[in-house]
């Protein structure tokens, strides 16, 4: 092994200060095994520790100050959960307190009387007093004043690793034990010469040096500027790759004719005339599946913009070359509604389409495998059930998946082995994607997007109301019931508080029973406790339009098409987030009718709520609503994205870094499209590196 590789190696037990116990404590915790683990433990934030502060000077609730003085006396108080430890500590201007809440009888063992330490912390005001809970606490020192820098990192850590000592204090002490010993030979550098001359970067050995204990800002922001790029550029490279290999590697089956049933439905029985998207995108599809590769396309499109229809081509182009398809749907409601919804499509073309969900019974599976394996069934719609091992094509030629962030990746990968060749993948999503994480999540996919609504959709009309204006939703509820319209209710379920929600649910169902009497009225409720039949029987109430009002929890958030529930009323909407709100008002405006979507919050809302009220007001476009998701939210927390190895970002931020993902991205075209296989000596470089992180997790975007 070359030495730089196995310093970086280096059990990180081996680091001064460390041993077993905190060792173990650091792979728990913050996944840390090895010394390059703890390099690219990068800093959130920096502070500025040159400057001290006299205690009468702390007077702003939530800032930070670092103090220098003596514990003047400390006790332990208040017994079982409310135990913690307060110390008095004193400067020249006067005296603060210091509290630990967890670890305490740790402190009060580490912690000396008249003692001189270096406190920092945030100010908190309490009884008109101010204290500062769980500071950094340091015995002042000349080395540790020769230290304190403008630019000290300040680093994530947990409550388990305060308490073996590794604090964001004791973790930059282990920095700086490491960065000590690292030079220029032990630390490879990654990129290539070409590459770091062209974009004047700084060594990745300087970089590491830099982002941990930085010189000056300007060699911060090159140190920076410099691991984001390599981040990125890696992920793109990776992906770009992947995308050439796939192309030139993965055979796919030759649709190389459009016939009877394709034309037949085009020109005879389709329910609606293409926009020039869906057009645009079934002629990306159809010569994808002509040109002998293995088509992997993703179509993004907004709710409503007609991607069934496209879906419903692709798999008649299939019939028409002699191939089965087939659709998975993440639930048994959408895949039902696509069976439905398919099935009454084709019928004048005499396809057998076939629908396997985890409730369908054991004599109609056996009798549908056996038609499935004879390649009598053309189209097969399910869920997750049609993975099973016992689930056989005679030539399954297309695999379309709906919403597949809601499968997982192993899930996925089953449908790859339904057949001696890897079949034609089309994955569909009405979660519109921002630019830059489609170009992280899906940058070894093809993609296309269906940007325009087809002709009679109306734009929905969005109302943010408070609870003050309740008597004026109810009076728009019944003006519109009064139009033979229907209305949902929904209300916010999340597991953590399942029966706090669960009890507004049925609050909110009995207030409405108050205004909405029978028999004048009729009211559905759909929730997570009815058993399957339960929800079958009371959708179906209100699809036969023998209720008015659906009261639900957000299992309707996904595949309800109902033309006639043209009012969505959003309960706690201040509860949802930007894209879950989206998809729930899409699920109104599928008729002819014009449709609303009222969002009900509290009077208090934080900053975060009221733009997320003021977005879903102002726009329905899906793009626009997921660029000020991904702000909000960070790509982490993105429906779907944990599930993807390649968002587990070190140092760089898709919502701050779209500019240096662009150009990583146009880096690594640039290469490959010079040198196809990283072939060249300098590239093997680069092959190294892919080498050495690659990882056993698949990509979000990969199927197999």
């Amino acid at each position: 092994m070359n030495s730089f590789n196995s310093f970086l190696e280096t059990p990180i037990s081996y680091l001064k200060g460390i041993g077993p116990q905190r060792a173990e404590a650091l792979l728990k915790e913050l996944h840390i095994s090895m010394y390059k683990d703890l390099l690219s433990h990068y800093p959130f934030r920096y502070v500025d520790r040159t400057k001290f502060y006299d205690i009468r000077e702390v007077t702003e609730d939530g800032a930070s100050y670092q103090l220098r003085g003596f514990i003047e006396n400390m006790e332990v108080v208040g017994d079982k959960r409310s135990k913690r430890l307060v110390v008095k500590f004193r400067d020249r201007t006067g005296v603060i307190e210091l509290v630990w809440f967890q670890g305490h009888k740790w402190m009060a063992e580490k912690l000396k009387l008249q003692t001189e330490y270096i406190v920092y912390g945030k100010a908190t005001q309490f009884n008109y007093k101010f204290n500062i809970s769980h500071p950094d606490i340091e015995i002042v020192s000349e080395e540790l004043l020769a230290l304190q820098s403008a630019f000290q990192a300040v680093y994530h850590s947990t409550e388990k690793l305060k308490f073996k000592g590794l604090d964001s204090e004791g973790i930059r002490k282990a920095q700086r034990i490491l960065s000590n010993q690292l030079n220029a030979q032990n630390i490879q550098e990654t990129l290539t010469p070409t590459v770091i001359s062209d974009f004047n970067l700084i060594s990745r050995y300087q970089a590491l040096k830099q982002i941990h204990f930085p010189d000056s800002k300007e060699l911060l922001e090159k140190a920076r500027f410099r691991l984001k790029f390599e981040e990125l550029f890696y992920i793109q490279l990776k992906l770009l790759r992947s995308n050439i290999n796939r192309h030139q590697i993965t055979r796919g089956f030759v649709f190389s004719k459009v016939g009877d049933m394709f034309n037949n439905f085009y020109y005879k029985h389709m329910p609606f005339e293409l926009t020039n998207a869906q057009k645009r995108v079934v002629k990306e599809i159809r010569i994808d599946m002509g040109s002998g590769k293995q088509m992997s396309r993703l179509v993004q499109g907004d709710v409503g913009s007609g991607k069934t229809l496209v879906a419903l081509l692709s798999m008649l182009l299939a019939v028409d070359n002699g191939f089965q398809s087939c659709l998975m749907a993440p639930t048994e409601i959408l895949a039902k509604q696509h069976f439905e919804t398919i099935s009454e499509l084709v019928k004048p073309l005499g396809i057998k389409v076939d629908l396997l969900t985890g409730s369908s019974k054991t004599k109609a599976r056996r009798i549908l495998h056996q038609a499935l394996e004879a390649g009598e069934i053309h189209i097969l719609i399910g869920t997750h059930a049609l993975i099973e091992d016992v689930v056989l094509f005679k030539n399954l030629g297309l695999v379309v998946i709906d919403e597949q962030h809601r499968f997982g990746v192993a899930q996925r990968g089953k449908m790859h082995k339904k057949n001696s060749q890897p079949p034609h993948v089309l994955i569909m999503t009405a979660t519109p994607i921002p630019r830059t994480l489609a170009m992280t999540l899906y940058g070894d996919l093809d993609t296309s997007v269906i940007d325009e609504l087809p002709p009679g959709r109306k734009p929905i009309t969005t109302m943010h109301f408070m609870e003050n204006q309740r008597l004026r939703l109810i009076g728009f509820m019944k003006e519109q019931i009064a139009l033979g319209r229907q209305v949902y209710v929904v209300y916010p379920l999340i597991q953590e508080s399942e029966k706090l929600d669960f009890q507004n649910l049925q609050n909110g169902y009995d207030a409405l029973i108050d205004d909405f009497k029978p028999p004048q009225y009729q009211i559905s409720i759909v929730h997570g406790k009815l058993t399957a039949q339960q929800k079958e029987f009371e959708m179906q109430r209100f699809i036969n339009k023998q209720t008015q009002i659906m009261v639900a929890t957000t299992v309707i958030e996904v595949g309800v098409n109902i033309p006639n529930a043209s009012v969505m009323v959003i309960e706690s909407a201040e509860r949802f987030g930007l894209s879950q709100l989206h998809q729930l008002r899409g699920r109104v405006g599928r008729g002819a009718d014009k449709s609303y979507c009222v969002l009900m919050t509290s009077y208090k809302l934080g900053a975060d709520s009221k733009l997320r009220m003021e977005t879903m007001v102002r726009t329905n476009d899906g793009f626009e609503i997921s660029e000020v998701d991904l702000k909000l939210r960070g790509p982490g927390d993105l429906d779907g994205t944990q599930q993807s190895g390649v968002l587990d970002l070190k140092i760089a931020d898709l919502v701050q870094d779209g500019q240096i993902l662009q150009l990583a991205r146009s880096t690594a075209q640039a290469i490959l499209s010079e040198d196809e296989r990283l072939s060249s000596p300098e590239n093997q470089l680069l092959v190294h590196q892919i080498q050495l992180q690659a990882k056993h997790k698949s990509s979000w975007s990969k199927i197999g």
